[in-house]
């Protein structure tokens, strides 16, 4: 591996590494995949990632479906925070204990897998990573993948929620009046200008007063991992993130947005904070303030 100089490389586990822990008894991987695309009219494509886990998948991993398993009830919204009960029933069910190490990995930029990341902190398990470089890298090295499912016995796993990791509008809109606070929108830069509109988010245009970093620029094209930690610093500095006390993330569905959240934290941010709704709750409330680049807003 070579050392990207994170601050908390720890969060990640490289291909190689992970190949050579395939056997280690407490270890659990999960594969959480979501295959999405866009309608031809707008708005997003949804299809569960398990077919492709059955089809090959890292050995010994099992699956958890977002669209089914993951995701609390919402009337009108997509992948929300489970409740600590949902959480715990879900992963301990499938045999993810507190004394497990846990990695996870999604397909193209990993950001569901990084999502998920954000879960289990915010239900205060640590002993967690991503895998770098997702299931594309994993696979272009030809290391190991297998068809078989894996079944392992019930474990307990016990949420311990830590408040204010992941955070709902009244939060986000009390932060829009803050000097210390920086709003990260993920979205490409056509829909955070206004340029381009997704139906699902009513209205086109970013949350006033954020800024924004693209997801997908924080991922190295190469090989699809993460891009190395002088990258970040410079893509982060340059929006004006690193000098605010407080960061909140945010994309369409608060999926996208945990690649920038994860991004951060590799940098030594603790200070980082997800809305969970984002655009998908936020753009079609007519009563909460927006703003394009043609209007003049940031």
């Amino acid at each position: 591996m070579t050392d990207k100089g994170y601050t908390n490389p720890q969060l990640l586990i490289e291909t190689d590494a992970l190949e050579a822990e395939l056997t280690v008894d407490d270890l659990r991987i999960i594969d959480c995949n979501v295959v999405m695309g866009t309608k031809p009219g707008g708005g997003y494509d949804i299809k569960s990632g398990r077919a492709d886990y059955d089809d090959a998948h890292i050995p010994g991993a099992i699956f958890l479906d977002f669209l089914t398993e993951l995701s609390g009830d919402h009337p009108t919204l997509r992948f929300m925070m489970p409740t600590e009960e949902e959480f715990a029933r879900v992963v301990g069910g499938v045999g993810i204990g507190d004394e497990h190490h846990v990695v996870i990995y999604s397909r193209g930029a990993n950001f569901w897998a990084t999502r998920l990341f954000l879960m289990f902190r915010a239900f205060g398990f640590d002993n967690c990573r991503v895998l770098n470089g997702a299931w594309e890298k994993w696979v272009a090295e030809s290391r190991p993948v297998a068809a078989d499912v894996k079944a392992w016995p019930a474990a307990k796993f016990t949420p311990n929620l830590r408040p204010g990791q992941i955070i709902g509008k009244d939060e986000v809109l009390a932060a829009v009046q803050r000097k210390d606070t920086c709003l990260i929108n993920a979205l490409s830069p056509d829909i955070f200008s206004g340029a381009a509109v997704n139906a699902a988010y009513g209205r086109p245009g970013h949350i006033e007063g954020s800024v924004n970093l693209y997801a997908y620029d924080l991922i190295d094209k190469e090989d699809n991992t993460f891009a190395d930690a002088a990258t970040l610093k410079e893509k982060f500095q340059a929006v004006g993130a690193l000098d605010q006390e407080k960061i909140i993330t945010y994309c369409g569905g608060g999926i996208s947005a945990t690649t920038d959240s994860f991004a951060l934290m590799l940098l030594g941010r603790e200070d980082v904070v997800l809305y969970d709704g984002s655009m998908t709750e936020w753009g079609p409330d007519e009563s909460l303030p927006m703003s394009t680049l043609k209007d003049g807003g940031a």
